[in-house]
C-alpha cells in the first residue's frame, strides 16, 4: 500500500479508472486524469513515468491486479481484466450487511430490469430471502419503457453520453438527439430523464414513455452538469421549468372538506396557511367563502401546477396571482364547463 497521501490519491484514481467498464483509457489518458485529481486535491503533478511505475506496482504483490492491454478506437488501452476488481475492497460488517438486506427489500420495483441484475446477485450474496413486505412504494406496473430505467441509471452513474430517439404525444415521428444524462426523477408515477443536449447547455427533460431507443456513445466526452439540479426543482411542481418565467405569489382558498388534504400534503414546499390578522382581512374581503382555509404558494407556473390546482374542483379556488396562474386555472375551468354543457 502506498505510504504517502500523494501516492494514495494516485492509486485510488488509477483503481477507479482501470475498473471503469464504460470508458477506456490509454496510458496518456491515465496520466492526465491522475494529475487532474492531484491538482484538484492540492498536490503537485507527477511525471508520466511515475504513473507508469504505479501501474506496474498494482500488478505486483500485495495488489496482484490482473491488468490487460487492448486496442480500442485506435488507442492502446489499459484496464483491469475484471471490471469488478478493486485493490481497496473490504468485507462488510454484520451491521452493514443487515442494513443492505433491509434496503434491498424496498427496491422491488427495480427487480428484473436490465442493468439491475446486480441487485439480484447482491441479494443472493447477502442471502436476502423473500418475506412479507412491510413498506410499499407507489409504482406504476404498466409504465411504458420502464426497462430503460436500468440502462439510464447505468449511463448516468458512469457519465456516458447517449444518442436518444424519442417522440412526442403530438408527433409520433421519432427524433434523435445526442444527450448528456444527469438525473432520473419520478413525478406522478412517471419517470423523467433530466439532462442537456450535446450542442446546448440548457437543461431538458424527457418522459421515459416517450423515449424509443438509447445508444451509449462511449467515445464521446461527457459534459458535466454546471448547476445544482436539486435547486432547479425548488420553485416548481413536477419537472417542467420555464426559465423565462418568474416565481408567482399565489393566493388560494380551500374548503373544509379538502383543507386537511392540502395541509397534510402541500401542493408545493412554499405552502403557507394564513392565520390571524391576514386571515380575518381575507374573510372580510371574500365573505362568500364560508369556512375553509386561505393559503399562499410561491412557485413558477407550469402545466403540473395548474393541473394540481384545478384537480380539487370547486373545493379549491385561486383568488389571485402575480402572474398567469389564476387566469390559467379560470381558463381551464371555463373550458371544462363548456365541454360538459355540450353533452
Amino acid at each position: 500500500m502506498p505510504t504517502n497521501k500523494n501516492a494514495l490519491i494516485r492509486y485510488k484514481c488509477l483503481d477507479r479508472l482501470l475498473s471503469d467498464r464504460h470508458h477506456f483509457y490509454d496510458r496518456k489518458d491515465l496520466w492526465e486524469k491522475v494529475n487532474d485529481e492531484l491538482q484538484f486535491t492540492g498536490f503537485s503533478e507527477v511525471t508520466r513515468r511515475c504513473v507508469e511505475l504505479d501501474i506496474v506496482e498494482l500488478q505486483d504483490a500485495p495488489f496482484n491486479a490482473d491488468i490487460r492491454e487492448f486496442e480500442w478506437n485506435g488507442k492502446k488501452c489499459v484496464a483491469y481484466r475484471k471490471s469488478s476488481f478493486s485493490i481497496f475492497k473490504e468485507e462488510l460488517s454484520r451491521e452493514e450487511v443487515n442494513l443492505l438486506r433491509e434496503a434491498l427489500n424496498t427496491l422491488g420495483q427495480f427487480e428484473g430490469l436490465d442493468h439491475f441484475e446486480w441487485l439480484d446477485r447482491l441479494k443472493e450474496g447477502l442471502e436476502v430471502k423473500s418475506k412479507r413486505r412491510i413498506i410499499s412504494f407507489s409504482n406504476n406496473p404498466y409504465l411504458q419503457n420502464s426497462n430503460l430505467l436500468g440502462t439510464l441509471f447505468d449511463v448516468i452513474s458512469n457519465k456516458v453520453v447517449i444518442r436518444m430517439s424519442y417522440h412526442t404525444f403530438a408527433d409520433p415521428n421519432a427524433r434523435c438527439i445526442d444527450f448528456h444524462p444527469y438525473l432520473l426523477k419520478q413525478y406522478n408515477d412517471r419517470w423523467f430523464l433530466i439532462g442537456a443536449a450535446d450542442d446546448d447547455s440548457k437543461i431538458l427533460n424527457f418522459a421515459l414513455d416517450r423515449i424509443d431507443n438509447v445508444e451509449p456513445l462511449k467515445e464521446r466526452k461527457y459534459k458535466e452538469c454546471t448547476e445544482d439540479l436539486s435547486e432547479r426543482f425548488e420553485d416548481i411542481v413536477g419537472v417542467t421549468l420555464y426559465e423565462d418565467r418568474e416565481v408567482e405569489h399565489i393566493l388560494c382558498w380551500v374548503s373544509d372538506s379538502s383543507k386537511g388534504y392540502v395541509d397534510t400534503k402541500p401542493i408545493h414546499g412554499s405552502y403557507t396557511p394564513l392565520k390571524g390578522d391576514k386571515e380575518q382581512k381575507l374573510r372580510s374581503e371574500f365573505p362568500q367563502l364560508e369556512g375553509g382555509m386561505f393559503f399562499t404558494l410561491d412557485c413558477i407556473c407550469n402545466f403540473e401546477l395548474i393541473r394540481e390546482l384545478y384537480s380539487y374542483g370547486k373545493d379549491l379556488i385561486v383568488l389571485h396571482s402575480t402572474g398567469m396562474v389564476a387566469d390559467e386555472v379560470r381558463k381551464r375551468v371555463f373550458e371544462m364547463s363548456e365541454r360538459y354543457s355540450m353533452i
